[in-house]
């Protein structure tokens, strides 16, 4: 059954309550699986069931609609970090537990890591404010700056550039794990990985 949301009420509540889930199920099925110039609306729109005057309505093209799930996906992330770093003084602890909690959400959604790290266009992406993803950021280059200026890590480069290092590491891990099958659990080992990273950007 396909549903016409165009004939409700008309507001973001409704059509969110109503077939966002199915909408975003649909996404990371298919953007995980397919080329991203292969795939497109249509099909969305067949999976979940939705019309496809509804969703391009919405969300005015595939790019949108696609960044709007990532921008869901990633920020619930983004909430479970800030949760689990509640009561948590120690830096490098705060640091380690970020690291895992990344790639724990990305075993526990590997579609959302396979669209993110493989299969979406970075360029697009990055012309769309959801590329920012300011909150999540903000969070990190906090707490690296609280490091830098403890002197624990190091003040030689900008915050910035410890995040893209962090965040690279996570990036090519998740990229190898897919490629070699998924044959472990992906953040086993994210403990003895983080170590690596510390030592990478403590201070000299």
């Amino acid at each position: 059954m396909t549903v016409d949301a165009t004939n409700t009420s008309g507001s973001n509540k409704v059509f969110k309550s109503e077939i966002q889930k199915r909408l975003e199920s649909a996404v990371l099925e298919i953007f995980s699986e397919s080329d991203f110039h292969q795939a497109n609306i249509r099909t969305v729109a067949k999976k979940a069931g939705v019309s496809f005057s509804t969703i391009y309505g919405y969300y005015g093209s595939k790019e949108g609609l696609v960044f709007a799930v990532v921008d869901v996906w990633l920020g619930k992330l983004t909430d479970r970090i800030m949760d689990h770093l509640q009561g948590i003084e120690d830096l490098k602890e705060k640091l380690r537990k970020v690291f895992w909690l990344q790639l724990d959400y990305y075993e526990r959604n590997p579609a959302l890591g396979k669209i993110l790290f493989m299969t979406l266009p970075m360029k697009t992406w990055m012309a769309d404010k959801t590329f920012q993803q300011k909150k999540m950021m903000n969070l990190f280059l906090e707490v690296l700056r609280q490091g830098q200026k403890e002197g624990i890590l190091n003040a030689n480069v900008r915050a910035g550039v410890l995040l893209d290092f962090m965040m690279g590491f996570v990036q090519r891990t998740f990229f190898m794990w897919v490629s070699r099958g998924q044959r472990d659990n992906l953040a086993t080992q994210a403990y003895a990985q983080f170590e690596m990273v510390w030592r990478a950007i403590s201070a000299p």
